[in-house]
């Protein structure tokens, strides 16, 4: 099972600078990384993609837009 930082998944969102719905960041986190794939941020770990969009979304990583989530590059830790 591959552990992949929640950092690479906003990076994906700012490669496409698409919003996306919340079926439809979690169907291209699946494409990108795996179904199996787990994730972990710096405070968290174990999470599938649908708890780490929820987790991102609680953290103001994300903006809610009526077209979708979009990315908050400021968000994103640089470490």
């Amino acid at each position: 099972m591959n552990h992949i930082h929640g950092h690479e998944v906003m990076h994906m969102m700012a490669k496409s600078s698409s919003a996306y719905s919340r079926a439809a960041l979690e169907a291209a986190i699946h494409e990108e990384f795996g179904k199996s794939t787990r994730f972990f941020t710096c405070s968290a770990e174990g999470m599938t993609a649908l708890e780490l969009i929820s987790f991102l979304e609680q953290k103001g990583k994300f903006h809610l837009m009526d077209e979708g989530f979009s990315l908050a590059p400021e968000k994103i830790c640089q470490h």
